[in-house]
């Protein structure tokens, strides 16, 4: 009998636990993900359920208040330690090839794009066993070397410079925001990028700016929101005008018709709101149009996602925190404060919260009437200050609310009029 034939027939004798199989395909799990009521499913096959609009549990058929799939990484364990021990030879092989990728990109010292599109493709298939992903990443030390030739001085002229940087940001990005990707392996890509953090910034820059799809763009801005969000990266990231101008033309319309991309304007806003926290970088985002941008991004007549909402909020109330960023929406405030007040129910409640921070700032912190009259003039702007005042907000935002309504009282025919209020407080911030 063969060596194939032997691994068959041992395979076929070994007792499959029944927990490890998929309760919608019956198959072992892949990638186990367990929903809100507590049921574990291989994430292909409730994707899959989940995608053809079903909103219930397959298993207790219970409605699902919440569809977030949570890998369950004991399980995920459990089974690729029964696979190692029973013969189910899934996860060798697959590790060995991951390996031999990396192999042929540490050799690749004249063209790495062949290997660099091998491992986009390897971390990309849902086939390949995720313990194998995740060794390379921790053992093999995959984001060290992609890294290497991400930052590695280059003509930009040569031929295959952008392909290069966007199949190595590709790679960067899978693993960045995979979530079968472990978070301390997430880390040691991080610590990557950083280790040469001009290297890094410059080379993203160039794909957000010439990258040759959106979706390289897209990718350039996820490994950069994922590297913001350190401490000692930010500041330094915050004072590069050309990553935020790159950011704000991310967020702006995609094509010629002014059709915006949500995963671009999501991941775009997401980068701006890093930056937004260092507070000299506020008046240099208002002054390359962040307000004009946002605005835009507010209004927009697509349905906009909670998460881009509440972000886009959090940008404008940075901006409200400088006096060029509060004349900017002032200047603009029938549109600006408009888009504000219009989304304000519809941004969670930190989305909501930075919303009133924002309509405080301009009516009553800096007093303009062009912004009083645009609360006024929106549509419910009063109601929804005060449904938002009465849903358990915090102690500032109630107080900033209550502001907000000393500017304005109801006339005999429930029309908004303005008057001025002489309250004072101190900025939230």
């Amino acid at each position: 009998m063969g060596r194939k034939e032997e691994r068959l027939r041992v395979a076929l004798e070994v007792k499959i636990p029944s927990y490890f199989r998929c309760p919608i395909s019956l198959d072992v799990m892949k990638s186990p993900v367990s929903l809100c009521t507590g049921v574990t499913y291989d994430r292909t096959s409730i994707q899959r359920w989940l995608d053809s609009g079903n909103n219930t549990c397959p298993a207790t058929r219970q409605p699902l208040p919440s569809t977030d799939l949570v890998p369950n990484l004991t399980l995920r364990r459990l089974i690729h330690l029964w696979s190692s021990s029973s013969s189910a030879d899934v996860a060798v092989p697959h590790r060995l090839r991951g390996g031999d990728i990396l192999g042929e990109l540490r050799a690749a010292s004249a063209d790495p794009v062949p290997a660099l599109r091998r491992l986009a493709d390897f971390f990309s298939d849902d086939e390949n066993d995720e313990f194998g992903k995740n060794n390379l990443v921790d053992a093999g030390g995959c984001a060290a070397v992609v890294v290497s030739i991400l930052v590695k001085k280059k003509n930009e002229d040569d031929d295959g410079f952008l392909e290069t940087l966007e199949l190595a940001i590709r790679v960067l990005a899978l693993i960045l925001t995979s979530d079968f990707i472990e978070e301390g392996n997430k880390k040691i890509a991080i610590s990557a990028l950083i280790s040469d953090l001009n290297g890094s910034v410059s080379a993203l820059v160039s794909v957000l700016k010439n990258g040759s799809s959106l979706e390289s763009r897209i990718d350039a801005a996820r490994v950069l929101e994922s590297i913001i969000g350190s401490p000692e990266t930010k500041p330094a990231i915050a004072e590069k005008e050309e990553v935020i101008a790159e950011l704000i033309r991310l967020i702006g319309p995609s094509d010629d018709k002014g059709t915006m991309d949500r995963r671009a304007v999501e991941v775009g806003l997401g980068c701006l709101a890093g930056i937004a926290g260092v507070r000299r970088a506020r008046a240099r985002m208002v002054r390359l149009g962040v307000v004009a941008a946002v605005t835009r991004v507010l209004a927009a007549d697509a349905e906009l996602a909670s998460t881009a909402a509440e972000r886009a909020m959090r940008v404008m109330e940075a901006a409200a925190g400088c006096a060029e960023g509060r004349a900017a929406i002032c200047d603009a405030a029938e549109e600006s404060v408009g888009a504000v007040v219009g989304r304000i129910m519809k941004a969670g409640r930190e989305g909501a919260e930075a919303a009133v921070a924002v309509l405080w700032m301009v009516c009553h912190y800096f007093g303009d009437r062009r912004a009083v009259d645009a609360v006024a003039a929106a549509e419910g702007g009063l109601t929804k200050i005060l449904l938002l005042m009465q849903s358990g907000c915090s102690m500032a935002t109630r107080q900033m609310a209550a502001d907000l309504l000393k500017i304005f009282r109801v006339n005999s025919k429930s029309c908004l009029a303005g008057y001025d209020t002489k309250t004072t407080h101190i900025m939230p911030f």
